[in-house]
Parts: C-alpha cells; sequence; structure tokens
C-alpha cells in the first residue's frame, strides 16, 4: 500500500527547516499535524490543597517548557514573588533556555541537564540539602520520582497542570495512511475519541518504547516505530518506510 498521507499528533513545526517539510517535498507526500492531547493548568486553589506552601522550597526542578509555564503561573496567581536565591534544576539545555523567558540567566543558580532525567541527578545530589519542588502534570514519567527518592533528597511532587484528551470528532470522516503518534496519552486519545476504530490499512508509526507498548496493549498493530540505531528521528523512519512502500 503506498503512502499518501500522513497525519502527525503534534502541532505542526513552527520552524522552516523542519525534516517534516523535506520529507513533504522530498517524497511528494501530504503531512497534516493536530494535537491530540493538550495541556490545562489546575489552579493555585487546587495546587495549595495538595498541601504545596512556595516559601518553603529553595530549588525548582524542571522536566519540561509546561512546568517552567505552570510554574510561574502559580507563583502569580498565589502572589508569591519568586527569590532571586530559587535555584533551577532543568532536565535539558532547551527548558533553560527557556526558563529565560521568566528569569534573568545566571548560571550560578540555573543547573542543566543534558537529555534524561538520570543525567540531571548529579547536579541534584551535589545540593542535596536544599528542599525540592517538582512542578509536573499528572502523568509523571515514573523514571523522576524513582531518581530523587535514590538520591535521598528533601523533595515534592505537586500537579500544576494536566494532560487532556483533545476533541478530534472533526476527524471521525478523514482517513490517513499513517498515523504518527509519540506518547502513550496520544494513543489513549484516539481510542478515546474513536471507540471503534479499526486500523485496516492504517500504518501506525510510533516513538519510543513506552508508546509502543501503549499501542500493542490497545491491540494496534505498530508498522514504524523510532528511535532505533539505523532511523533515529521520526521523520527517517517515515521516510525509510514510504521509499519501500511507493517504490512498488
Amino acid at each position: 500500500m503506498k503512502v499518501k498521507t500522513i497525519l502527525v499528533s503534534q502541532p505542526e513545526p513552527k520552524v522552516e527547516n523542519s525534516p517534516y517539510f523535506d520529507l513533504i517535498e522530498k517524497q511528494k507526500v501530504k503531512i497534516d499535524f493536530r494535537p491530540f492531547i493538550h495541556v490545562e493548568g489546575v489552579s493555585g486553589k487546587d495546587v495549595r490543597s495538595q498541601k504545596v506552601d512556595l516559601t518553603k522550597y529553595s530549588a525548582v526542578v524542571l522536566t519540561s517548557r509546561n512546568a517552567v509555564d505552570h510554574f510561574f503561573r502559580i507563583a502569580e496567581e498565589l502572589r508569591f514573588k519568586v527569590p532571586d536565591t530559587m535555584k533551577y534544576f532543568c532536565q535539558s539545555e532547551a527548558v533553560a533556555y527557556y526558563l529565560q523567558k521568566y528569569v534573568v540567566y545566571r548560571k550560578r543558580k540555573i543547573y542543566v541537564g543534558k537529555r534524561t532525567f538520570t543525567e540531571l541527578s548529579p547536579l541534584i545530589k551535589k545540593y542535596k540539602n536544599e528542599k525540592f519542588l517538582l512542578p509536573s502534570s499528572d502523568k509523571l514519567k515514573p523514571e523522576v520520582p524513582m531518581v530523587l527518592n535514590e538520591l535521598g533528597v528533601d523533595w515534592k511532587q505537586a500537579t500544576f497542570y494536566k494532560t487532556v484528551v483533545s476533541d478530534l470528532s472533526d476527524l471521525r470522516d478523514v482517513y490517513y495512511d499513517i498515523l504518527v503518534f509519540f506518547s502513550p496519552s496520544g494513543i489513549e486519545s484516539l481510542l478515546h475519541n474513536f471507540p471503534d476504530f479499526k486500523q485496516n490499512e492504517t500504518r501506525i508509526a510510533v516513538f519510543g518504547n513506552t508508546t509502543v507498548k501503549a499501542a500493542t496493549e490497545s491491540g494496534l498493530r505498530v508498522d514504524i516505530q523510532a528511535p532505533t540505531p539505523e532511523t533515529p528521528s521520526m521523520t527517517m523512519a517515515l521516510e525509510k518506510y514510504i521509499k519501500e512502500a511507493n517504490k512498488k
């Protein structure tokens, strides 16, 4: 079965040089972008009900740009002036860079991991006497509390925002050759919106082991998978598959 249409369950890339746009041009396929999930902030009252007093923490652990936005949103809502002495532990450079939207970038107070949360742990360990707040979504990767508990630091997780299924009802009668997923929540959204979904000839592309697991446990057939040593990105995996499928 040839590939002509693809739906990517994420927002459209804002950068002009996105590899998705190269894929459209080179492989002559149509790619649509549509977030299957979105984030909604919880209220300051909800955060208080989790017994969180922002004045009690000297460090914040930030795993995503959403965590950055919602930490400062809640601080403002609760009229908490974030002190200049606050330390920020950011999971990646992208998160640290985004933090500049809210604070003056001072290297001595911003500590940056490489990519995974485990890679951030040596930096947290150096400052184990701090009191750490982890503002996160209601869907927290199990690696995060596991690492923090192993370090033996004083920390608290609080839900500052939630991952919510988007309404996709307008796609009910729209069909794509490939559906692309990046998280178990995306799979959950598909089946929530279309409980009678039949895969038939639709190819499913997934990124990451947890997404593969969610897809297969939901009875879906995974046709394209990334990352692999040969195709470390989703666009590379799609291109490889399309070349094979479309040459027949």
